[in-house]
């Protein structure tokens, strides 16, 4: 049997724990549904600082926070994959790996996924010296040495942000020239604090409780060394979590969810909001704002929708 709610929201990253504070504000029975671990990739950080009106704090501990923020005013949080959705009429029916939704309004919060390096160390290593976001984690590594993985513009947009900070930027890309755009190429080109590691790729990320360097291997020659370095920035393009609204709703080439400014996609009552939806930022701030808006737009969809009798 369907569960009835006025909202499901899907997702447990900061869009979602924003959209589901706003919604159980709101005097809706919502529920967010997460089929991992909430806080989304903000869990993996060790210390965020730029979350305005919070110094630092960790990762986890700040979705943590707002978690119970939003369970305090009325939010539910069930932990299911959500495998499909479908229109029924004036409602929606989500489909998850334990049991079905109806609701008034869904609003998408399932984000991305940054693509990764799979090597050895990696997986390990993240939040302790490997990141996805120089914007993020830079400052963290003020004077020392990094490596940046990529070759478009947002390996060069982030490595320069990262070079503000740090002595130096190993630029490692597995080709002999930039994709990026020819202003970014001309940037970094001309900042002394870049060198470049052509046509080399990493196989391994070196050390124990911190990361102390890389192994790279030089695809050309086949020749392998290690450089040592205090932090790891990957930039090789992240995939959004949308597989399963194909052919629902409108999506760019890259699978992000076409909004208006109201996180309105073009299914009436489906919202999406944060790393799912095109053009994010990307940052905690700004899915914490598209997740607000959603779910005060949702609000307003419901109330013009089914009006209390």
């Amino acid at each position: 049997m369907d569960e009835d709610y006025d909202i499901v929201i899907v997702g447990g990253g900061p869009a979602g724990l924003a959209a589901g504070l706003y919604a159980a504000r709101a005097r809706r029975r919502t529920v967010l549904l997460e089929r991992g671990v909430l806080g989304g990739q903000i869990s993996l950080s060790e210390r965020v600082e730029n979350y305005p009106g919070v110094e630092a704090i960790g990762g986890f501990d700040l979705a943590q926070t707002m978690l119970r923020q939003a369970e305090s005013c009325g939010l539910e949080t069930h932990y299911k994959a959500v495998l499909g959705l479908e229109r029924l009429d004036a409602l929606w029916r989500v489909t998850t790996s334990d049991g079905d939704y109806r609701a008034k309004a869904v609003i998408i919060t399932s984000g991305a996924d940054y693509n990764r390096l799979d090597v050895p160390g990696e997986e390990r290593l993240t939040g302790r010296g490997v990141s996805y976001c120089a914007t993020c984690d830079a400052p963290f590594f003020a004077g020392q040495e990094v490596a940046v993985v990529g070759g478009g513009d947002s390996a060069l947009d982030e490595g320069m942000f990262a070079a503000r900070h740090v002595a130096k930027v190993y630029l490692v890309h597995r080709r002999d020239e930039l994709r990026a755009s020819r202003i970014l190429r001309e940037r970094v080109f001309a900042d002394p604090k870049f060198e470049f590691v052509w046509n080399t790729v990493i196989t391994e990320v070196l050390g124990e409780e911190q990361v102390v360097g890389v192994r790279l291997l030089h695809l050309p020659t086949k020749e392998e060394r290690v450089l040592p370095v205090a932090g790891v920035f990957v930039f090789i393009g992240h995939h959004p979590n949308t597989t399963y609204l194909r052919n629902l709703v409108s999506m760019d080439e890259g699978g992000h969810i076409v909004v208006n400014e109201w996180m309105e996609t073009d299914a009436p009552g489906l919202f999406a909001a944060g790393d799912a939806r095109q053009n994010s930022a990307r940052q905690v701030v700004t899915a914490t704002g598209d997740g607000a808006t959603a779910a005060v737009a949702a609000e307003r969809y419901i109330s013009d929708r089914f009006p209390v009798e």
